[in-house]
């Protein structure tokens, strides 16, 4: 069994296993790469992802945060502001 990593041109990663002589072909356009490199770039996109998720994550809590102030500005008891907004911080 032989492994091969690649690098899309779309930034994607992909990896195969052959038992076949030389190298496949591949599905889109992209490079052969070493496991090093494959390994370095799915670090960095698993950085990325985790980045991101942590923004919608903190733009999630601003926006409940604000419903939620806006609510208890309006008079809402805490209780209902709370379950209307989804808001759970402090």
């Amino acid at each position: 069994m032989t492994t091969y990593y690649v690098i899309y041109e779309d930034g994607s990663l992909g990896r195969i296993d052959t038992d076949g002589e030389g190298q496949p072909p591949l599905a889109k356009p992209g490079r052969f790469v070493d496991a090093a490199t494959y390994g370095a770039r799915s670090e960095e996109l698993a950085a990325q992802h985790a980045q991101h998720v942590a923004d919608l994550q903190a733009a999630d809590e601003a926006r409940t945060k604000a419903d939620y102030d806006a609510l208890i500005e309006a008079g809402i008891p805490e209780a209902t502001a709370r379950r209307l907004s989804g808001y759970q911080g402090e």
